[in-house]
């Protein structure tokens, strides 16, 4: 019997009915963009989220440049961003015209190191944009003191942390604004792309509603040159049903991540995730490293048990940044970690004994 490392399958199978009615009340309504579901679910995501403001887009990559274009960032600005991420976060700074400022991250938490952020800024520097990978939210009171201390703006990625806590505050509202990302496999995940932004600011969430839509907030009436980034009807409708899960779906995938770190305890040549105090994560991946991580991999994949590389190859070595020049050796921390990086299966839909067949498996490996 395989385990896969998702399996998106059954999470649609239980919620088929529901996502079946929702499907025919959209086709119904003869209404596909902008319409009533994109309006309640930016209700009910802005009030999970605790802001004020959630402004339903394409998809995540689209929120954080939107963001950035929002803040009027550009041409001749600087980001600074995690070099240990995927290379969206990058793209959205990029397309915005301005240039990706890299900052190592903390090896124990993955995350941009907020000791770092200072030495990178100079006077080009606009915002910070903060990734809260793997599920667990980054340091934002040290980073948001630095911000405040220099008039930088602070974006969070929020694309893999839907849910998750920060000393009791929940993401994607805790910096000025938030990118979230709904792709099918994120712990709100849509059936297709979609994303969203979530912010307290009005100003940012007016620019916002009309960069999505050609940069019109009347229809034929455009004040800027916008973008066609637009949440569907179907996606909201979807993600509405899906929201009301979220919470339970989080807590499965703490049970299963907790039977992972119990289970892989005293693995010397396995590094399993660190958990700050303040810190209450989501477990959107449960990410171990192991200098052994190819030969895990194939280990795991021949007793059918999937795995994935949450990421193998950081943006600095893309061929995308060239342009960059930043040679192997430049960013040895998050080199590092793409190195020995191996993605475990867990899903909501993930069974307790199928992870007990993880752990067994891997512990068959190091033995």
């Amino acid at each position: 019997m395989t385990i896969p490392f998702l399996d998106l399958k059954i999470q649609h199978q239980d919620l088929r009915s529901e996502l079946t009615q929702a499907f025919n009340e959209v086709l119904d309504s003869g209404w596909f963009i902008q319409g009533n579901q994109l309006a309640l679910f930016e209700q009910e995501y802005a009030s999970y989220c605790n802001t004020k403001h959630c402004i339903g887009v394409g998809n995540g990559l689209d929120a954080l440049h939107l963001i950035l274009r929002a803040y009027g960032i550009g041409a001749g600005d600087e980001v600074i961003v995690p070099s240990n991420t995927y290379i969206a976060t990058w793209l959205a700074a990029s397309y915005a015209g301005a240039t990706p400022v890299p900052v190592e991250p903390d090896l124990l938490t993955y995350n941009i190191s907020a000791e770092l952020i200072e030495a990178a800024i100079t006077p080009r520097t606009k915002a910070i944009m903060a990734v809260h990978l793997y599920g667990q939210v980054a340091d934002m009171d040290a980073i948001n003191s630095i911000a405040g201390k220099y008039g930088l703006k602070v974006i969070e990625d929020a694309a893999q942390s839907q849910g998750a806590l920060y000393k009791g505050r929940l993401s994607g509202g805790l910096a000025d604004a938030a990118g979230h990302s709904f792709y099918p496999g994120k712990n709100l995940g849509a059936l297709g792309d979609g994303g969203a932004i979530t912010t307290n600011d009005d100003a940012l969430a007016d620019k916002l509603r009309m960069l999505r839509n050609y940069g019109s907030q009347i229809k034929y009436k455009n004040e800027v040159k916008g973008f066609n980034s637009r949440l569907d009807e179907l996606q909201a409708a979807f993600l509405r049903i899906k929201l009301k899960k979220l919470d339970q779906w989080n807590q499965q995938r703490k049970a299963l991540a907790s039977i992972y770190q119990q289970g892989l305890q005293g693995l010397t040549s396995l590094t399993l995730p660190s958990v700050p105090e303040w810190a209450d994560p989501v477990w959107h991946l449960y990410v171990v490293r192991s200098a052994r991580r190819d030969d895990l991999q194939q280990h795991l994949q021949s007793l059918g048990i999937g795995t994935v590389i949450h990421y193998p190859i950081p943006p600095h070595l893309q061929g995308a940044y060239t342009e960059l020049n930043l040679s192997p050796g430049s960013l040895p921390i998050s080199e590092k970690i793409h190195a020995e990086v191996i993605s475990l299966p867990l899903d909501p839909y993930l069974s307790i004994a199928d992870a007990g067949r993880v752990v067994a498996a891997i512990r068959q490996f190091y033995a």
